[in-house]
């Protein structure tokens, strides 16, 4: 018996009751390769001797300090080294609990910056279909998940979507990426003269679409069409990197490869990787500014933002990533992986697609490769993956609804950084197992 609400009620978990570097253990012993890092969080895989550290000197020194009454010295410290990572003027920072949070703080931003500037009437979010944003009202709103949104839609706020830059899907044949990215961005500027242009207030996207849509990578000048018609239109540019940032994807912000700085910056996963909840908005100097210089204030707060104990976790994940060059090791062990799943995967009947960057990678299952046909979302696919798997020592994040919120199937892969060449190769071992498995158990329900 158990009196936690389960996300899933019936049904049965394993007791997890301990981890160290790559790999989880449960209480009965058996050993699990953290490969998707929980929800592509835990950075530096578990028990970093370091962070622990830090974690119960904080402690020792001080828990807890509410922002209304004074700053900390890990919350200083962990501001200067963000802002002298990130690209562009992206000088500040606003920390919160996590994902959600962030996203909700920074439509919040959006918000307030073009009252204070004198646009009051800019008030309207367009984002992408096939995303993912989080689940506070505000984020779920800006989100395309469909399934996430349904239950709720009723209480949601009226937000405008475009499609995604999905060329998987969506590139038509013989289109180059260039043309395909212009097309894709176009949609943004369709959609800013459809609704008004001087009531559009932000854009929001995922850099690298993370869980609704299986890791999507931006193809071509995809997000400097997007940063160019953003600047046309006077409308703020969101970057949502909660799960593809703070070096998921090679580099520390996943949008330094696409050669753009957004307006404001949402991150948490790997911030903290997993030691401590935290999240934060990175936002432009030309906002804190506006914010500054008008009402001398940001009309928002959390009880927990700026917690001393999650920002000296952080601090001491991101000393570990700089001092140890982990994100050369994310390149590298990037690679390995690609070419390991091109290798394992790239003729099989089942996948349709590999694709991402970095220690970032998806896996699109589709049942027929030629015409790019999905399962019978009947046969939870992805489910029976994610079981195969966890069966084989393995964890992945494997979803469903991939091409339209419920037609499609996906495996979405982000070990952590300090993962090894012999890591990659059992990851990706166990993963074609787990998909055989799963594949051949889906065939014989299909054929029943």
């Amino acid at each position: 018996m158990t009196h936690i609400l389960h996300r899933q009620i019936h049904g049965s978990l394993p007791m997890a009751v301990g981890g160290k570097g790559v790999e989880l253990f449960d209480a009965s012993g058996k050993a699990y390769i953290d490969a998707s890092g929980g929800a592509a969080v835990s950075c530096l895989g578990h028990g970093h001797p370091d962070v622990i550290a830090a974690i119960k000197a904080q402690a020792d020194a001080l828990a807890f300090a509410h922002t209304g009454f004074f700053t900390s010295e890990p919350a200083e410290k962990l501001a200067d080294m963000l802002a002298e990572s990130a690209p562009g003027d992206l000088d500040y920072a606003y920390f919160l609990s996590g994902g959600s949070e962030a996203v909700e703080t920074a439509l919040k931003m959006a918000r307030q910056y073009f009252v204070e500037i004198g646009q009051p009437q800019r008030c309207k979010i367009i984002a992408r279909e096939q995303s993912y944003h989080g689940n506070t009202v505000g984020a779920l709103s800006t989100g395309g998940n469909v399934m996430r949104r349904a239950l709720y839609q009723p209480i949601l706020l009226e937000t405008h979507h475009i499609p995604p830059c999905y060329a998987y899907r969506h590139q038509k044949p013989g289109e180059s990426d260039a043309d395909y990215a212009a097309r894709a961005a176009g949609e943004l500027e369709k959609k800013i003269l459809e609704v008004g242009p001087d009531t559009v207030m932000a854009f929001v996207a995922e850099t690298v679409v993370g869980a609704t849509a299986g890791v999507l990578p931006p193809v071509a000048d995809y997000f400097k069409r997007i940063r160019a018609i953003c600047d046309t239109y006077g409308v703020l540019m969101i970057l949502d990197e909660v799960m593809c940032g703070m070096g998921r994807t090679g580099t520390l912000f996943a949008c330094e490869q696409d050669g753009v700085a957004p307006d404001l910056v949402t991150i948490a996963k790997g911030l903290g990787g997993g030691y401590q909840p935290i999240g934060a908005v990175m936002l432009q100097e030309r906002i804190y500014r506006a914010f500054a210089e008008g009402s001398g204030s940001f009309q928002h707060g959390h009880t927990y933002m700026g917690h001393p104990i999650a920002c000296a976790a952080a601090l001491a994940v991101q000393q570990v990533i700089r001092r140890d060059d982990l994100l050369a090791n994310v390149r590298a062990m990037g690679a390995a992986l690609k070419e390991r799943l091109a290798s394992r995967f790239g003729n099989h009947p089942f996948v349709g697609d590999i694709r991402g960057r970095g220690l970032f990678m998806g896996l699109e299952l589709v049942r027929d490769r030629g015409t790019k046909e999905t399962f019978d979302p009947a046969l939870k696919m992805h489910a029976r993956v994610k079981r195969a798997a966890m069966a084989r020592g393995l964890m992945v994040y494997p979803s469903g609804g991939t091409v339209d919120g419920v037609k499609g199937d996906h495996v979405l892969i982000a070990p952590p950084f300090i993962s090894d060449l012999a890591t990659i190769e059992a990851i990706v071992a166990r993963l074609g197992e787990a998909l055989d498995a799963a594949a051949s158990e889906a065939e014989v329900r299909a054929s029943a």
